[in-house]
């Protein structure tokens, strides 16, 4: 069976090339979110195996709906993705139970073994 995917990112590019990469590599992407609110709801509705997770994005930020995700499920698996010069947010990131992170712009091979890691 696939592993289901839930993509969270302000931006319908970033998630459109998510969804091109994970679904080419035989990943079933289950719902999209485009803020951390969304990401949470989502998350409660749809029960993903995974969530890739924007840092940057407005309404709610990644790192504040990664620590709401991992309250309400404390075995969630999380990978942040940002963009180059965040590092003080991924250290924070990976602090509140992030798996992983993947760097902007995404390189295909990069995004799936940190996908196949954090699922293994």
């Amino acid at each position: 069976m696939a592993n289901k995917i839930l993509i969270v990112d302000d931006a319908a590019f970033m998630r459109m090339m998510i969804k091109d990469i994970l679904s080419k590599n035989g990943f079933e992407v289950i719902g999209e979110a485009i803020d951390g609110s969304q990401a949470v709801e989502k998350y409660r509705d749809l029960q993903p195996d995974l969530v890739t997770m924007d840092i940057t994005m407005p309404e709610m930020d990644g790192i504040e709906a990664l620590k709401q995700i991992k309250k309400m499920d404390p075995n969630s698996k999380v990978i942040m993705c940002s963009a180059m010069g965040q590092q003080a947010m991924v250290i924070d990131a990976i602090q509140a139970g992030a798996k992983d992170f993947i760097v902007k712009p995404f390189q295909a091979d990069r995004v799936i073994e940190a996908i196949k890691k954090t699922l293994s």
